[in-house]
């Protein structure tokens, strides 16, 4: 008997990896040739006397309202000329990372065949790390200054933040903006619906970023994500028991939901919890409604919270 579970298991598993393998030469075959546009150093390493020239190449970048002498200061001011240094130094050669968008974009038009091809544009913003990356229909722009490495003499940020101020983190930032757009808004705030939201964007990364680790995916550290896999079914029946899953308590987005050091049980786990616990759990549960379904991810995306919960028949290991 061991001896046939054995050979079913070995099967399945060769089963699975053919499969695999067949969406990834599929995928490879599908040509992409990502074009990137380098604004950061149009912009820094202008003259003065060509902005002109400049905002009429870039209307997007110089909304309305802001006189010459903005720019110009910002152009040559030495504080931002260090950050465009710096940024030069590691992203000179920005061909790898384009390469990258390459085979991010051939799994979008693998699973999303509709999707136009879009335009990089690299900029250095305002250290803003809500919008370190915007995907908007055919463009994309990448906050270059938000890529330099989580030990950064620039960051004064918490570590929670700066840990994903890495170069590995661009396409986990791309993706999730991706998605984002092509995610239905949930009708109600309950924390499930929050979850299932989260949990659709962290599953399009698990098919179109399919050589990323789940901490990347989720910007954890390694260890982070394996506590979440230690305590999957403690804070599941810890959701459960306080019937928190079906809760609009807009405590419980900041509690679970929205990024912090750590999450908030107010329990003693606390302090080594991470912060976004929520979509985690949400992320397991798509997982678990895509193993038992024959659901497309772009039929999993239109999907509601409700559909998804009831028949991704989730249940944690002990």
């Amino acid at each position: 008997m061991k001896i046939y579970r054995f050979v079913v298991v070995l099967c399945l598993f060769f089963l699975s990896c053919d499969q695999k393998t067949k969406v990834e030469k599929a995928v490879e075959e599908i040509p992409v040739d990502i074009k990137v546009e380098r604004f950061d150093k149009v912009f820094f390493e202008a003259k003065p006397e060509d902005l002109a020239k400049v905002k009429k190449q870039y209307p997007i970048f110089f909304p309305p309202g802001n006189e010459d002498a903005v720019w110009l200061s910002k152009m040559q001011d030495p504080l931002w000329r260090e950050v465009y240094t710096e940024v030069q130094k590691k992203y000179n050669n920005f061909e790898p990372v384009r390469q990258e968008f390459n085979a991010l974009f051939q799994h979008v038009k693998y699973y999303f065949p509709k999707t136009k091809t879009p335009k990089v544009i690299t900029v250095i913003g305002e250290m803003d790390y809500n919008t370190k990356a915007i995907y908007a229909d055919d463009l994309v722009v990448i906050a270059l200054e938000l890529y330099l490495g989580k030990e950064h003499k620039f960051y004064e940020f918490p570590n929670y933040l700066k840990q994903n101020f890495e170069e590995r983190q661009i396409m986990p930032d791309v993706v999730a903006s991706f998605a984002f757009r092509n995610i239905p808004p949930f009708p109600d705030k309950t924390l499930l619906s929050q979850m299932i939201f989260e949990g659709k964007q962290l599953y399009t990364k698990d098919l179109l970023l399919p050589s990323y680790t789940d901490a990347e995916k989720m910007g954890y550290t390694p260890e982070q994500i394996k506590w979440c896999e230690e305590n999957e079914s403690y804070m599941w029946r810890y959701f459960i028991e306080s019937e928190m899953l079906f809760s609009a308590d807009p405590k419980l987005t900041t509690r679970f939901m929205t990024p912090a050091p750590f999450s908030k049980f107010y329990l003693e786990i606390d302090n080594d919890s991470p912060g976004r616990v929520g979509a985690w759990i949400g992320w397991q549960i798509v997982r678990s409604y895509m193993k038992n379904t024959n659901a497309t991810l772009p039929e999993l995306l239109k999907t509601n919270a409700k559909e998804i919960f009831e028949k991704s028949k989730y249940k944690p290991k002990k």
